[in-house]
């Protein structure tokens, strides 16, 4: 048995004892190797696609079809909702295109991402992604939109009925063919273009990296690096039992490694830590092997 075997079989059952399915990739970004453990399924990308948008924001910026110091007004109506950020705010509010975006990623501001979203469109998303070669990685609709389709389908139960797994089930927003998606390979191949400076020049690369590390949540990839010494950058992604995150592992040798892990959770309670704490689990078994190759 070869040991991306091993790792791939250690990563599944550390998926099935935190009680859910789960889709990883783990790429390093300096030599290329990789461990895939259901890496070209397709999945449901939640607010991981911002990263994408972060791209796509960056990469009209340094065509100069915009100007990120740009002013955006953000009223107290119409917000999307969401408890971070703009989403959460209940004042007038006049910001910046990158600050806009800073919110949109260090806090999942579901507010700002379609607030950049209106202001460069998803056909913008879906060009940025493709003219990095990722084929399976699609924007469907704005997080509003997402957002509605959840509400449509639970019914008049609303956010009491997806407690209900016949429900959950039935989410249009679950399902990678109608939803925004990607598959777990892309998405360490968009982390590795970034990091490489081959998403954008370097210094918008620079910048998406920031925002990335300013990302406030350590309770997912981070969990499985409590080291001082290694950085953790990356963007979550949640819905109705649905955990995601993507990130970049870097440690203090120079070794950079690209992680995407994608669950979904057999129960429908919206408190999980096993389901959370696995994402830092399985891309610590990953790295890790990447690191012993």
């Amino acid at each position: 048995m070869t040991t991306a075997t091993t790792t791939s079989r250690r990563i599944h059952a550390a998926f099935a004892e935190a009680g859910v399915t789960g889709r990883l990739h783990a790429l390093d970004i300096d030599s290329g190797a990789e461990i895939d453990a259901g890496a070209d399924e397709a999945v449901v990308t939640a607010s991981v696609h911002k990263l994408c948008l972060l791209v796509a924001l960056h990469q009209q910026a340094a065509e100069g079809r915009l100007d990120l110091t740009e002013q955006i007004d953000c009223p107290p109506t119409g917000r999307t909702a969401g408890p971070t950020g703009l989403a959460a705010m209940l004042d007038p509010v006049r910001m910046s295109l990158r600050d806009t975006a800073y919110l949109m990623t260090a806090v999942s501001d579901n507010t700002a991402a379609d607030l950049l979203l209106h202001r460069i469109g998803l056909d913008a998303v879906n060009s940025a992604t493709a003219g990095l070669g990722l084929t399976r990685t699609r924007a469907v609709h704005t997080f509003h939109d997402m957002l509605a389709t959840i509400r449509d389908d639970a019914g008049p139960g609303r956010a009491r009925a997806l407690t209900d797994p016949q429900v959950v089930a039935r989410l249009t927003a679950l399902d990678p063919a109608r939803t925004n998606r990607s598959t777990p390979r892309e998405m360490t191949r968009l982390l590795r273009a970034v990091w490489r400076d081959e998403a954008c020049p370097a210094e918008h690369g620079a910048a998406i990296r920031r925002l990335l590390g300013l990302q406030v949540w350590p309770h997912r990839l981070a969990s499985g690096f409590p080291f001082d010494d290694v950085h953790v950058a990356g963007k979550t992604g949640s819905l109705p039992t649905v955990r995601n995150e993507v990130g970049v592992v870097e440690y203090p040798d120079g070794g950079r490694y690209a992680v995407a892990v994608f669950t979904r959770a057999a129960s429908t309670a919206a408190t999980l830590p096993a389901a959370d704490a696995v994402i830092g689990t399985t891309a610590r078994i990953a790295v890790d092997a990447l690191r012993a190759t």
